[in-house]
């Protein structure tokens, strides 16, 4: 019988004395009882070491083996596997004495050994191999352990809130129909001073997505790729956006939506699963059973509240520099006399919201954002395309916020600071010289708060 996790035969000492050697082959004795265990063997040289052995020495005169309890029981601990020590053989395993014409006692089938076995041997601790150990991690620091419990705490925060709670008291919820033409959908948006609108669908009485900058992209791109579609361009509708999305190859932003009641951290991750910068909520009528559109949620939005309510907030005292966080490599730039179009191409090849505007010597000028486009082709006029960007930003609004910037020496909690005051989309991260290290997104901070030591909270 084989001992799991041992990879040498036990060799046991029995006792002679000089006028006798007993001759003991397990393979001829016979069904052999075990007396510890109760069972038997079959003869086919697996008996158990504890078993009577009968044998006949040089007169012919029949005797019996000694019986070994486990208290006298020679054995050795596997060093491979690190197992305890066992009284039962390893299978395979010939123990035979048997005479020659010298009377020599033999031990066979242990490997690499012939001749007088010594148990002893076995009873001497080998040399283990060993591993090379990791490097200790560093110890926590009061920094650390404060950064960690803050991000634990608005996590909980964000938990115990819905998206209900991120609503303004008072606001305006503008609703486009998926007939509408695309035309008049951009007036509409320019008029009220937004940028997106959710979509319904009137014919099935369904919630259809939500209209993004992307979209009109999208068109453009449609147009770039097809100048001769350029006279049909006033009959496009709403409906039709799907499949400008298909010939241009572009892959559809995922349609999602949550139910206001629902946690804020739910909608959190949904966001950041389909890459969507904001999330409609809709709940069902409990008349008509019917899905109705309550509101829609930015990140800036869910950002701000946490600003605004959570005080955990105020503890995030690491610097950027610190922290994975941020864009700081393959940064897509353009400089002023670059033609829009091709930074129109820079956003859709890298699905990214803005572009930084670097002057020759690499410092920051300004930044040229997907809501720029609204305000290029806000009449349905595509000719404004051709501009350079330094054209295309003087057309900007002049209630236009600005560009935030940071260095990787700013903590979470100044940024946050400045997202409770101001309306801020994203960070540039700049060094002493205003020259552009890396973005700091809206997505990349979401991302962090929720996802940083997530696995370690209870």
């Amino acid at each position: 019988m084989a001992q799991q996790g041992s990879d040498r035969p036990i060799v046991r000492e029995q006792n002679f004395n000089d006028r006798e050697r007993a001759s003991v082959d397990v393979g001829q004795t016979g069904a052999l009882r075990d007396e510890s265990h109760g069972t038997t063997s079959d003869g086919s040289g697996r008996g158990h070491d504890s078993a009577g052995i009968r044998g006949q020495n040089q007169y012919g005169i029949e005797s019996q083996a000694h019986s070994y309890s486990p208290n006298q029981t020679l054995s050795h601990q596997s060093h491979a596997e690190g197992t305890s020590r066992s009284s039962t053989p390893v299978q395979g395993a010939n123990y035979s004495h048997s005479f020659s014409d010298h009377h020599q006692l033999r031990a066979t089938g242990i490997s690499g050994h012939e001749g007088f076995v010594q148990p002893s041997s076995y009873l001497r601790r080998k040399r283990a191999y060993s591993r090379p150990m990791a490097p200790p991690k560093e110890p926590e620091t009061a920094v650390d352990r404060e950064q960690r419990q803050s991000l634990k705490g608005i996590r909980k925060f964000l938990k115990a809130r819905t998206s209900y709670d991120v609503m303004p008291l008072s606001f305006r919820l503008i609703v486009f129909d998926t007939t509408l033409l695309v035309k008049r959908s951009l007036s509409i948006l320019n008029q009220n001073g937004i940028v997106s609108a959710p979509l319904w669908d009137s014919k099935t009485s369904s919630f259809a997505g939500l209209l993004t900058t992307s979209d009109y992209i999208n068109v453009i791109q449609y147009y770039w790729q097809n100048p001769e579609a350029l006279s049909r361009m006033d009959q496009f509708r709403l409906s039709t956006l799907p499949e400008i999305e298909k010939a241009i190859g572009v892959l559809p932003i995922e349609t999602i939506s949550i139910n206001p009641l629902k946690p804020l951290y739910e909608a959190c991750r949904r966001m950041l699963e389909s890459r969507a910068r904001r999330i409609p909520l809709i709940d069902v009528d409990d008349d008509t059973k019917r899905p109705t559109i309550v509101n829609v949620i930015t990140q800036y939005r869910i950002l701000k509240f946490v600003a605004m309510n959570a005080t955990d907030t105020q503890s995030l005292r690491k610097p950027l520099r610190l922290l994975n966080v941020g864009t700081y490599e393959n940064v897509q730039t353009a400089k002023m006399d670059t033609p829009v179009i091709e930074v129109i191409h820079q956003l859709v090849r890298y699905s990214i919201s803005s572009v930084p505007i670097l002057n020759s010597d690499g410092v920051v000028v300004n930044v040229f954002e997907a809501v720029d486009v609204i305000t290029l082709i806000r009449n349905g006029v595509y000719d404004d395309l051709g501009l350079t960007v330094g054209e295309a930003l003087q057309k900007r609004s002049p209630e236009f916020p600005g560009i935030y910037t940071c260095s990787l020496d700013d903590r979470l909690d100044s940024i946050f600071d400045t997202l409770r005051k101001s309306r801020v989309h994203r960070f540039v991260v700049i060094d002493e010289g205003n020259r552009l290290k890396g973005l700091l997104s809206l997505s990349d901070i979401l991302s962090y708060i929720l996802l940083d030591g997530e696995g370690e909270d209870d």
